[in-house]
């Protein structure tokens, strides 16, 4: 199952990084291969300074080793090795109208020292955190989150989008960090699914992303915008790196398995402000998407 999941993700990285390329028209992902001395690699691809895309990296990673004391206690094992593999996602466009979206499907073997299997899993998902609030992007992303679970079981959307919403929450703030989508974790061999169900459902959503976002990027980012939809999308951003920081599993199993650092902070936006106490105008656009964050919906 990891050879073919680690096939996958190198084959769905190029395509991403093809379409977004040919989207932006200007800049490049630069790739950055690097290794991990404890165990396994990755490939990294960044792209910067676009016409379109401010930052953005779309990275793969191969590692595995013995699993690090502090995520022993987390997972509840004893001295085990493991092994995890992953394509992780983040798009920061420049157009405040244009959506931010991150997405990452992960798979995760754990191992005696024998070699003998003790647990795998995939997980993964996609999620969408404009800065203003358009209602037909936020159902089209859904819709195709939606056509992708349906494809099979029609439970698993609702089930998925729920927790991604509980998931992408920033609790100190009492808001989402943005509208959704998909969120699905420890997802094994259990209650009739077999691994390789699971395999086909992980890869019919990673086959989703592009019919998912490249049309709402497309539509908004060529709109005109000024200083002050600026600032607000940099205001919003900020709250993108709380939850990233503070909240968000990824980077706390990356920063606690000695994971790079360059890498992993990746996700990060390149400019952001925090102002003290900022609230939006009444009766705002701004109010609205607020409005939203805090009181999620269902769009399909």
């Amino acid at each position: 199952m990891k050879e073919e999941f680690v096939n996958y993700i190198h084959n769905l990285q190029d395509r991403i990084t093809t379409a977004l390329e040919e989207i932006d028209g200007a800049a490049k992902f630069h790739e950055d291969p690097w290794e991990r001395e404890e165990g396994g690699g990755g490939r990294t691809r960044v792209i910067e300074n676009g016409a379109v895309i401010e930052k953005g990296g779309v990275n793969i990673s191969m590692v595995h080793g013995s699993l690090a004391p502090a995520m022993q206690d987390y997972f509840g094992v004893g001295d085990v090795d493991f092994f995890a593999c992953g394509l992780s996602l983040v798009i920061h466009p420049k157009n405040p109208y244009a959506p931010t979206v991150h997405a990452n499907w992960r798979y995760f073997e754990m191992y005696e020292k024998d070699g003998t299997l003790v647990d795998s899993w995939f997980g993964g998902g996609q999620d969408l955190t404009p800065y203003y609030l358009f209602k037909e992007d936020a159902e089209h992303f859904h819709q195709v989150c939606k056509n992708a679970c349906d494809a099979h079981d029609p439970d698993f959307y609702m089930k998925f989008k729920a927790k991604c919403d509980a998931y992408f929450y920033n609790a100190h703030r009492g808001e989402g960090r943005g509208l959704g989508g998909l969120f699905f974790d420890h997802c094994k061999a259990e209650k009739g699914r077999t691994m390789e169900d699971w395999y086909k459902f992980v890869t019919e959503v990673g086959d989703s992303f592009l019919d998912a976002y490249l049309p709402i990027l497309k539509k908004r980012k060529d709109i005109a915008y000024g200083e002050k939809e600026s600032t607000w999308q940099q205001i919003r951003r900020g709250r993108y790196v709380e939850f990233n920081l503070v909240h968000d599993k990824g980077t706390l199993f990356g920063l606690k398995t000695n994971g790079r650092i360059e890498s992993i902070l990746m996700s990060l936006p390149p400019i952001v402000q925090w102002k003290y106490d900022h609230k939006p105008d009444p009766g705002s656009e701004e109010e609205k998407l607020l409005e939203v964050l805090k009181n999620p919906k269902n769009w399909v």
